[in-house]
This record gives C-alpha cells, structure tokens and sequence, in this order.
C-alpha cells in the first residue's frame, strides 16, 4: 500500500510539473511579447559582450605602446589602433547583436514559459509595460550618476591615499621611481584640490 501511495504522489506530482512547464500559445505570445519589450537589454548585453574584449585590447596596447613605439610615432599609432577598434565595434556589434535577438526566443522565451504560468506571465509584461516601471528604468542612469558623484566625493579622502599607496607598491615592486614614490611630484598635485 505505501509503495502505491509513494507512486501516485510521484504521478502527481509530475503531472503538476508537466503542466506548469506545458507551454500554450498564450505561454508563447507572453513571452515573445516580454522578449519584445526587452529587446533593448538583450542588444545592451550583446553589445558589452563585444566591447569588453575590446576595451581589454585597448587597455593592453595602451600598456605596450609606450614600450613598443618611438614616442613621435605614439599618437599615430594610437589613432589607428582606436581605429581598428572602432571598424571591429561596427562590423561585430550588429551581427551579435541581431543573433542575440534571434536566439533570445529558444533561450530566455522558451526559460519563462517552461518557469512561470500565464497568469505571472501577465503580471510581468503588466509590470514591465507599466509608464511608472518605465519612467523608473529611464531614470536609472541619471540614479547611477548620482550615486557614483556622491560616493566618490565622500569616499575620496579615504580612497585616495590608499591608491597611492597601492601605486607606490606596485612601482616599488616593479623597481620603477614615480613621482608620488620620490615625493609630491607635478603629477599629483592636481589631486589635493580634488579631495578637499
């Protein structure tokens, strides 16, 4: 008897997991239609996708080139590398971005109509399509800013001397003399003002 008890509470309990996970063409609308309003996320993540191998490029040539090239040929170079860059961003950012799209039907479309019902269907795209949600999303940059403008100016005194302190080890480390190493040099003059 307890086996056949243990089977049917499997029966059913599969059976509940079938049907939350069934998808309706109802389950598919929603989801295309909550895929649609946030096609601007998908293309932003596509592109960070892109850039961030870039902006790595840019931050190492930026190390080498010093380095590397005569200093009367270092701004030239520097030109066509951001150049290159540039031609790379334009040519890969609307072919990964329009694969993004694509795939985001058989990805994150087919995640909610497998984890959520019609009904939290609705309340999501009732969410995400509310003025109110999408005066709150426009204002999200100018919420970062000014979040960012504040913590630096009260974090500054506190940050700053650890941040020379961490350059002074590091050029220390890497037997190299820095103006802040041998004394307040030119370089962080400008700074004191700042951390007032």
């Amino acid at each position: 008897m307890l086996k056949k008890s243990i089977i049917v509470i499997a029966l059913a309990v599969a059976g509940v997991t079938t049907v939350h996970a069934q998808s309706t063409p109802a389950k598919k609308d929603l989801a295309a239609r909550i895929l649609k309003a946030q096609n601007a996320g998908i293309e932003a993540m596509a592109r960070s996708l892109v850039e961030q191998p870039a902006v790595e490029l840019l931050g190492n040539a930026g190390n080498v080139l010093p380095t590397r090239v005569p200093k009367e040929k270092q701004d030239a170079v520097a030109k066509e590398i951001q150049g290159d860059v540039q031609k790379y961003l334009d040519e890969a950012v609307p072919v990964i971005q329009a694969r993004a799209v694509k795939l985001a039907p058989t990805t994150i479309g087919a995640m909610l109509e497998e984890k959520f019902t019609e009904d939290e269907l609705k309340q999501i795209l009732g969410i995400i399509e509310s003025p109110v949600y999408s005066k709150f999303q426009r204002m999200g940059e100018e919420m970062q800013k000014s979040l960012t403008e504040k913590l630096v100016a009260d974090t500054r005194p506190t940050i700053e001397p650890k941040l020379r302190a961490l350059e002074q080890s590091v050029a220390k480390r890497l037997g190299i003399t820095t103006p802040a190493a041998a004394g307040a040099g030119p370089a962080r003059a400008p700074a004191k003002p700042a951390s007032k």
